[in-house]
């Protein structure tokens, strides 16, 4: 069960624990035998959306040539065309919270991916997004979060568009949460998370409030080294 206590945190670390346990269960981390280069992989899949060159994505992101070839054929077997778009997206992400809803999480997390905001995420998109997330600085990975739950993208946190990101973690967890949530605790957590963050007290959260404000908690800071060693 997960508790109650604590969800201020969560609610910045979720987006990217969830997600990699969505990703090591789609065989994403596991280890690739044989030395198949992943530009065969490019070349041998009838797909519709045709990846960057692998030299290429080893220069945009932080992986290597090995972990370029992991992660694509866990994607290519999940995207056989090359690409998801957002209900495929949000199917593939139902699968492994059966218990709860999880359709308006993935529908954030998908916008958070879909940088070129065309409807659809690419391999591209995808390694983009996870290098950040599992090899980023600190800061690129604070960044990244950030940009998830500034929903409207004006550059700062609105208690609404908080309040909406907590509700769809809630809407998926909640049936494994203990004691079972009342309909009014996604707020409290929203006026929680507020008053750890709005430092100037102006009813929105800036990236600069959230950076200082995450870098000054333990917790948060010892839990983003868990992602240092994922792959």
């Amino acid at each position: 069960m997960l508790s109650m206590d604590g969800l201020e945190m969560i609610a910045v670390l979720v987006v990217m624990g969830l997600f990699i346990k969505v990703l090591e269960q789609f065989g994403m981390f596991e280890p690739v035998g044989g030395e198949d280069s992943v530009e065969d992989d490019f070349e041998l899949s009838t797909v519709c959306h045709r990846p960057e060159s692998m030299d290429k994505l080893q220069e945009q992101t932080k992986f290597t040539k090995k972990e370029l070839q992991v992660l694509y054929r866990g994607f290519k077997n999940e995207c056989p065309s090359g690409a998801v778009n957002e209900e495929n997206f949000k199917t593939i992400y139902s699968q492994f919270f059966p218990q709860g809803d999880s359709s308006m999480y993935a529908h954030f997390l998908f916008e958070a991916f879909d940088t070129n905001k065309n409807g659809s995420v690419s391999f591209e998109d995808f390694v983009f997004g996870l290098s950040i997330i599992l090899r980023g600085t600190i800061n690129d990975r604070l960044n990244w979060a950030f940009n998830l739950y500034d929903l409207n993208k004006d550059g700062c946190i609105t208690k609404e568009e908080m309040l909406d990101i907590m509700k769809s973690i809630y809407d998926m967890m909640g049936k494994y949460t203990y004691p079972t949530m009342q309909d009014d605790v996604p707020r409290e957590h929203v006026e929680s998370f507020f008053q750890k963050m709005d430092r100037n007290k102006d009813g929105v959260v800036t990236i600069e409030e959230f950076i200082e404000s995450c870098k000054k908690d333990e917790n948060i800071m010892q839990s983003m080294q868990l992602f240092d060693n994922v792959i």
